[in-house]
């Protein structure tokens, strides 16, 4: 079957879903509690272990198929435009935005700011200084911001439009 990978994560979604759903419901009624009065069998739930662990095993089995497919593919295929495949850009996208974040930080700090710390009745007011030029931190931000927008968006693409053999 083909799929691209944003229909593979959904399928993948909806396996998982269908995992805990069924993982919940066997929970529930593995073990059931009857009070002395009660006649065991008229409370029993329906519970088919020899079934529900055949279903559990199918469901496994599919998201193992799924999961190695879309590896695979993620190791071959390339994004176009950056010259890393998928599983590169998984790695490189974080880091950028690692990178946004901290120059986020960086470009919002003053060059110079006071901090009044109080002890009682005395204020100590000590100053922070930037040991940076914020106009170069401001032009690295906008180069990354631009860079992760692109990774994200060329990713995207990929993922919506490049199928693969499931």
């Amino acid at each position: 079957m083909q799929m691209t990978s944003a229909q593979a994560a959904k399928e993948m979604r909806k396996l998982k879903d269908q995992h805990e759903a069924l993982l919940t419901i066997e929970e529930k009624s593995r073990e059931f509690v009857a009070a002395i009065q009660e006649d065991v069998e008229k409370v029993r739930p329906v519970y088919d272990y020899a079934g529900v662990q055949s279903e559990l095993d199918e469901i496994e089995a599919r998201i193992r198929r799924l999961k190695h497919a879309m590896n695979t593919f993620n190791l071959h295929q390339e994004v176009p435009g950056f010259g890393m495949t998928i599983d590169q850009m998984l790695v490189y996208i974080p880091q950028l935005t690692a990178r946004k974040k901290k120059l986020d930080a960086m470009r919002k700090k003053l060059v110079r700011e006071r901090k009044v710390e109080s002890f009682g009745r005395s204020n100590i007011v000590e100053y922070t200084y930037a040991n940076y030029d914020s106009a170069l931190v401001e032009a690295d931000y906008l180069k990354v911001a631009d860079a992760l927008a692109a990774a994200q968006n060329a990713l995207d693409q990929v993922n919506t439009t490049v199928e693969f053999e499931v």
